[in-house]
């Protein structure tokens, strides 16, 4: 008897990610100096959504891998947001992705190979949606399932967006309501309704492809995407390569109300408690009820923007436009003005 898919794996989407301090304990040392590289733009050193490569004739060359376990029991719906996921990446560094390839792993002996065929037809649906050739890919026998893209992209160099552009006085912007993370582990327990997991469905397959359109934005200082390490883990990201600290209005996360009963009654990912005892020493917590909302690993989140107060209006009209939700959550300030030791402050 073939068990739910998402049982098949320990953890469930980006809440698969190897916690932050073990991460940092591995990449330790391994650094990548692009000045090493005459034509790298971008390696590893910021935490940015892809690696950079200079092409030479005012464009660059955006290159990311992204993998996870399945989030959802429904194979489609796994491959469908496994792929706008690692899509993602190019579309966060203002870009837009052109080819990809499949990256699979699949227990053959476990499960059938028309559920791994089912997963590859929603990453294929949402690549021909968005003009992305999905050219190849490698797969192998793995214990545990798990897909993703490597993805290929190009972008304009004056419309590169990472996560070291941030000014002070910039207004923080999200795409996506937080929730992700919290559904998907009430989905693999077997506790969501019907209508729960519609909304779950509904936002991990949505794309991020308004990110190419901020990138020609100028007033649009700052972009990355909000995935496994959370509001919190990502935002800090940012600060630390923009050298400032942030503020958040806790009233003012956007939150999936279908999410808010499991949120109260702690079902979480296991993730979201590592991603907390990573960050909780560079956060001044003054509102405890934005805990599970900062640290929940959201698989294929929403963009985190970091505009210049004067193009607020200019970026809004884009996302309308695009039909995107979008809530501003806080604004960039000055270290100094947090604090002591702290980074981010969440009132």
């Amino acid at each position: 008897m073939i068990k739910p898919l998402t049982q098949y794996a320990k953890a469930s989407g980006c809440g698969c990610k190897i916690q932050p301090a073990v991460l940092q304990e591995i990449l330790q040392g391994f650094t990548l100096n692009a000045a090493s590289f005459p034509h790298l733009v971008l390696g590893n050193s910021g935490g940015d959504d892809c690696s950079v490569y200079n092409l030479g004739d005012g464009k660059y060359l955006l290159q990311t891998v992204d993998f996870f376990t399945p989030l959802v029991n429904d194979a489609k719906i796994f491959g469908m947001a496994a792929a706008a996921n690692a899509l993602s990446d190019a579309w966060a560094m203002g870009g837009k992705p052109i080819m990809a390839n499949a990256v699979m792993g699949w227990p053959v002996d476990v499960l059938p190979v028309s559920m791994a065929r089912e997963v590859m037809s929603g990453a294929l649906e949402v690549c021909n949606a968005m003009g992305v050739a999905l050219a190849g890919g490698h797969t192998i026998d793995s214990p545990e399932p798990m897909f993703g893209l490597s993805v290929t992209g190009l972008v304009e160099s004056t419309n590169l967006k990472t996560n070291g552009g941030a000014k002070v006085g910039d207004v923080l912007i999200l795409t996506k309501p937080l929730g992700l993370g919290i559904l998907s582990a009430a989905h693999k327990r077997g506790l969501t309704s019907t209508e729960q997991d519609e909304i779950l469905y509904k936002w991990i397959v949505q794309t991020n492809h308004v990110g190419s359109i901020l990138g020609g934005i100028s007033g649009v200082h700052a972009m990355t995407d909000v995935t496994g390490f959370g509001l919190a883990g990502h935002l800090l990201e940012l600060c630390k390569s923009s050298g400032l600290g942030a503020v958040l209005n806790s009233n003012n996360l956007p939150k999936i109300s279908q999410a808010m009963s499991f949120a109260a009654q702690f079902v979480l990912p296991d993730n979201a408690m590592r991603n907390w005892n990573a960050y909780e020493g560079e956060i001044d917590m003054q509102d405890a009820g934005a805990f599970a909302w900062l640290v929940d690993p959201q698989s294929s989140g929403g963009l985190l923007l970091s505009v210049g107060a004067d193009s607020v209006g200019e970026v809004e009209a884009a996302l309308r436009a695009a039909q995107c939700f979008h809530q501003t959550i806080g604004e960039m300030v000055e270290l100094q003005t947090l604090p002591n030791g702290k980074i981010l402050s969440v009132i």
